[in-house]
């Protein structure tokens, strides 16, 4: 008599949802009784045009995180469908980081030099170059596509949040207001990261091989949208000239200590956001289980949401917390929560916790980092600094891929404790500046 081994698919408990949910919308609409300042998600106390500017941002900004999220729904599947084998695939993702590296690392610069409106209007076009391409060819090229893409993401990460603080400087709004916008930034990111997984599931229907190229067209159509809002409804001033974007740029960014330990700080957050999403798959189906890793996403993006409503309650309140004091505390239960990965804990409940429990401090450390950028860093110089933050990531996770991937002379245990290690020196940044204070921003020069 055979013996049949029943195999279960794990997937989180429903009640999950419901309880990110639940905290999201408690955390949000019980902000205004419980801090000094009501949140601009409610209108009392913010002018008129501060809100329609900040409605007109987010929605842009909701619209590219959108197209981000289309490219990545399928990931693996779509270039399994073209052919890709697991060397190739590996090129890829190391070509596009290569791109990051050596050309991203520019774009923000460009964008401080020549506006960011020109620059964004490079993000939507390449979406709509790579849309058309992929809708249209039978067997597009991944390597130039992902190489647009990656460029796109670089554009997206540094471009976006530059632009909101210069627009929000020059319409003269209250400067107490742009802490507001960054959490609803880290907020509207990941609830749209989530709804273009629905889009995209919904787009593709039962047919996942006939259906796999819909989410081209709606990437085309988006990015149509975002050139048309960009052209219309967004002036913009004429920039520095180079000389003097160069001198400012030596003088407040690569001559001043504090900007270091920020750029330190960031590059070693954005290299462990990269590496989770290289490594969270191969983790949970480890060892042969199987995981239903569409249902585990919206979990992992709805504990982003719920950690940047914590945002506002911790700077808000009657006793405000110190930004760096968090940021120390949040970057340490990071370094923590990769050491117990790195261990190749097995039960997947386990790993699903801490995989939300870091996109919770993820979701907290973006809006704050944000702020400690408004607080020290010249607005104009902006872009040039969060690019340059994002070159050691990129070339760290690049290093990482090629030994991994051609060489085989790493394991994935060993990415997470070096992970872990420079969450730690994050958290070490975060207290030194601290400790060396703060120079007001009103004493900057203006360029």
């Amino acid at each position: 008599m055979g013996v049949v081994i029943e195999s279960s698919v794990w997937e989180p408990n429903p009640c999950l949802y419901v309880f990110i949910f639940l905290c999201c919308f408690f955390s949000i609409f019980l902000l205004p009784y419980s801090s000094n300042k009501s949140s601009s998600l409610f209108e009392h106390g913010f002018s008129t045009s501060f809100l329609r500017f900040q409605r007109n941002f987010l929605l842009i900004f909701s619209l590219a995180s959108v197209m981000e999220g289309l490219w990545s729904v399928f990931g693996e599947y779509e270039l399994v469908n073209y052919g890709v084998s697991k060397e190739q695939m590996v090129l890829f993702l190391s070509v596009g980081y290569a791109a990051s590296l050596f050309i991203g690392t520019f774009l923000g610069m460009l964008s401080d030099f020549i506006g960011q409106k020109k620059v964004s209007l490079v993000f939507f076009i390449l979406h709509f170059i790579v849309g058309i391409w992929k809708r249209t060819t039978t067997h597009p090229s991944v390597l130039v596509a992902n190489i647009c893409l990656s460029l796109a993401s670089s554009i997206f990460t540094v471009n976006f949040e530059t632009w909101a603080v210069l627009e929000h400087e020059k319409q003269g709004h209250r400067q107490d207001t742009l802490s507001d916008t960054f959490w609803l930034m880290t907020f509207f990111e990941s609830a749209s990261l989530i709804g273009s997984q629905v889009l995209a599931n919904w787009l593709v229907g039962s047919n996942v091989e006939k259906g796999i190229a819909s989410p081209y067209t709606a990437s085309v159509f988006l990015a149509i949208i975002g050139i048309i809002f960009l052209t219309r409804g967004w002036a913009e001033d004429s920039k520095i000239a180079f000389r003097d974007y160069r001198t400012s740029f030596y003088t407040y960014i690569l001559g001043d200590k504090r900007i270091w330990l920020l750029i330190c700080a960031q590059a070693c957050l954005q290299f462990s956001i990269a590496v989770f999403w290289v490594l969270w798959a191969p983790t949970l189906v480890a060892d042969g289980r199987e995981v239903h890793l569409g249902l585990i996403f919206p979990c992992l993006l709805g504990a982003r949401m719920l950690g940047s409503t914590v945002f506002p309650w911790l700077i808000s309140g009657p006793s405000p917390f110190r930004t760096e004091d968090c940021l120390v505390y949040a970057f340490i239960v990071l370094g923590f929560v990769f050491s117990i990965i790195a261990y190749d804990y097995q039960e997947i409940g386990v790993l699903v916790t801490l995989f939300c429990l870091f996109h919770a401090c993820v979701g907290f450390i973006l809006p704050s980092l944000a702020r400690l950028r408004t607080m020290y860093v010249p607005n104009e110089l902006r872009g040039g600094m969060i690019s340059l933050s994002l070159a050691p990531a990129n070339a760290a996770i690049l290093l990482f891929l090629l030994q991994r991937g051609y060489y085989w002379n790493i394991e994935n245990a060993v990415m997470l404790a070096f992970t872990a290690l420079g969450l730690f020196i994050a958290a070490g940044c975060m207290h030194i500046l601290k400790r060396w204070g703060k120079q007001p921003y009103q004493n900057w020069h203006k360029l």
